[in-house]
């Protein structure tokens, strides 16, 4: 198991409570009990770390492999929730995008005066310190 994990990034516990829940099916057992994963079960464990990445929520992914379960008839669900799961990822790197945007301007503007440059005043909206200054 701990090869599993240092593989996965998943720890002994997360591991234990994917096969409890149902995430994974169950692990075969070597004759004195520590399980033996195989190729599925890492291809798998590392389908359900992207996933996780994704933000999408633990009874999500139960749900999909659940789906995955039945068989091919379900291809059309699983699609849509990988649709749908897609949506949402983009919709997060367009707002990080924007918020790193929002970044750059500000470490632009701060380098710009630590610089000692004559760039725009780096007190803008939402600048606690930008707000004392012109207040003062």
């Amino acid at each position: 198991m701990s090869e599993v994990s240092a593989t996965t990034g998943l720890t002994a516990h997360t591991l234990r409570w994917y096969e409890r829940i149902g995430l994974l099916d169950p692990v075969d057992r070597s004759h004195s009990g520590q399980r033996r994963y195989c190729g599925a079960d890492l291809a798998r464990l590392a389908f359900l770390g992207r996933l996780r990445l994704t933000g999408m929520p633990v009874a999500d992914m139960l749900r999909y492999v659940e789906l995955a379960r039945e068989g091919d008839g379900t291809m059309g669900e699983r699609h849509d929730i990988l649709v749908a799961q897609r949506a949402e990822v983009r919709q997060r790197i367009a707002d990080l995008h924007a918020t790193l945007a929002v970044l750059d301007h500000k470490i632009d503007l701060y380098s710009s005066r630590i610089a000692g440059g004559t760039g725009p005043s780096a007190g803008t909206a939402g600048d606690a310190a930008g707000r004392k200054q012109k207040s003062a």
